[in-house]
């Protein structure tokens, strides 16, 4: 396979583009060539910012030899195996998320099930028994990006989006899934919700889920979100 083409972002920041489709084995590569630059940690490497596609490397101008960093990142990315080698498919963290589907807690599941033809229990079972992939964080801090979507429950956003999402909303958006770590205006279907919190700024690390983790959703029912939630 060929390697990412580099691209400027700025002064301080590239784009390693890998392509530009939402497809598990091009995720896999962003992720492993990340796992591989932070393994180097050169002093130069500020952060790393995967995407389903493409990889942001910010660097500090004053650590990064010669004038081109492109070449600099061309040098480093040179000694990554692609197809990554068993060494950079790090063993991911697994995080089981209860969800309290339908019943209040999901407006749009007796809907959705309808729209695709299944009784709401096959829809829960179906879209709790996949291990996803956080193919990365965007939209808003917090907010994965799940990769694993059962194609058959793929659904079209609203036509117009909510003004408000209730907080650790889990959603579906066109063949993605995801959570919705604050509440916000949004327009994926609502199935179920998490008394989890995904994100707060005031934790040693903000984010629950991080690039590379992976995600098993957990049906629980009211009672038990609501100790969840009180216990949060």
């Amino acid at each position: 396979m060929s390697g990412p083409l580099i691209e400027l972002l700025g002064d301080d920041a590239l784009l390693l583009r890998f392509g530009d489709g939402i497809d598990g084995a091009t995720n896999q590569r962003v992720h492993a060539l990340a796992l591989h630059l932070r393994r180097l940690a050169p002093a130069w490497l500020r952060d790393l910012v995967p995407a389903y596609a493409s990889l942001g490397v910010f660097f500090d101008s004053a650590y990064m030899p010669g004038e081109d960093p492109r070449e600099v990142i061309a040098q480093a990315v040179a000694g990554w195996s692609d197809p990554p080698s068993p060494l950079e498919n790090a063993m991911p963290t697994l995080h089981e998320i209860p969800v309290c589907y339908g019943a209040g807690f999901g407006e749009d599941l007796a809907v959705a099930a309808r729209e695709l033809g299944l009784a709401e229990a096959e829809l829960i079972a179906r879209h709790s028994a996949p291990r996803y992939r956080v193919a990365m964080i965007g939209f808003a801090p917090g907010f994965p990006y799940l990769l694993g979507l059962d194609p058959a429950l793929a659904l079209p956003r609203l036509a117009t989006p909510r003004a408000r999402v209730p907080a650790g909303s889990v959603a579906v958006g066109g063949a993605q899934t995801g959570i919705y770590p604050h509440a916000s205006p949004g327009g994926w279907r609502l199935l179920g919700r998490t008394p989890l919190v995904l994100f707060d700024a005031r934790r040693d690390a903000p984010s629950l889920l991080l690039p590379g983790d992976e995600v098993r959703f957990v049906p629980i029912d009211a009672q038990a979100f609501a100790a969840l939630a009180g216990a949060a």
